[in-house]
Parts: C-alpha cells; structure tokens; sequence
C-alpha cells in the first residue's frame, strides 16, 4: 500500500510540474573580448545586426517586447533590421565564422523570412534547438572594440497561456 500511494503522489507532482525545454548552442568563434548577452524580457521582437562590407559582423541588438537592448559590439553604417510579426519567432541561426570575428550571420524565422548580414567566408555554423516548439531566447558570446568575435544561442519553449517565458 505504501509503495502504491508512493507511485501515485509521484506521478501526480510529475504532471503538475511544467516541462521546461530548454537548449543552448555552444558558441563559435574566437572568443576574445568582452562577454555579452542578449537576454530580455519577453519574446524577441526585432533584431539589428551590423556589419563591415566585405568583411566581419561588428554589432549585434535585439529587442525584446518594445525595449531594446544595448548594441554589443559597434554600430557601423546601417543596420540590417528584422521586425517580427506577431506570433512569429527565430527558429534557426547560421553564419560563417573564423578564429577573429564572425563574418556571416542569418536568422530565420518560424514564417519563413530571414535577414542575412556579413560574408560568406570561412567556417560554417549552423543552430536550432532540441524541441521542436523552441525559439530563440538570446544570443551570448564575446565583442571587441572593432566586432562580433564569438556568438552562442540559447533556446526555450515561449508558453502562451500563462504570459510567461520558460528558458
């Protein structure tokens, strides 16, 4: 009797526990610099991404819900922009990197858009979560004073009904 009320209270906490998913790409790159993260309130909303033509990603921003982040890395020349629609999130983020900089950056989102920036130079990488219902919940990495010298993605399930984010 013991044991069967044990399995039952058992099962009972594990369905009352929300499932987190959760998954990270370990980052590419160099790695020198200063570290950043992305990391916001809300969904991603919009990114911002500049870039050296001809050469490397020098400045990454993201803005969460209506508030943006700080610029990491350096704002040079015009920004590429993605605005999100409603409903609509990053899904896939691949590029090209080298042992300095990241030279190629692309998001794609879950309504099939995407914004390119850089060249497609050097390494290839390519992330995506593990869960199938995940987007992106931030990047990481590390900048320089002149550019984007490593990049990671961190992935989570957005829940709807309850208005807040699991990462």
């Amino acid at each position: 009797m013991l044991s069967f009320l044990f399995f039952t209270v058992l099962c009972t906490s594990c369905l009352a526990a929300p499932m987190m998913h959760y998954s990270y790409s370990p980052s590419v790159g160099g790695g020198s610099g200063t570290s950043f993260s992305t990391a916001g309130d809300g969904r991603i909303t919009a990114i911002r991404v500049w870039e050296i033509s001809n050469a490397y990603i020098t400045g990454i921003q993201m803005r969460y819900g209506g508030i943006w982040s700080e610029i990491f890395g350096r704002a040079v020349g015009i920004a590429q922009e993605l605005n999100l629609f409603d409903g609509e999130s990053i899904i896939q983020v691949s590029g090209k990197y080298h042992t300095n900089y990241v030279y190629q950056i692309k998001f794609f989102t879950s309504t099939g858009r995407s914004l390119v920036a850089g060249q497609p130079t050097y390494n290839s990488f390519n992330f995506y979560s593990t869960h199938p219902d995940a987007e992106l919940k931030l990047l990481s990495g590390r900048f320089n004073s002149a550019g984007i010298t490593s990049v990671g993605a961190h992935w989570g399930v957005y829940m709807d009904q309850s208005n807040s984010t699991y990462a």
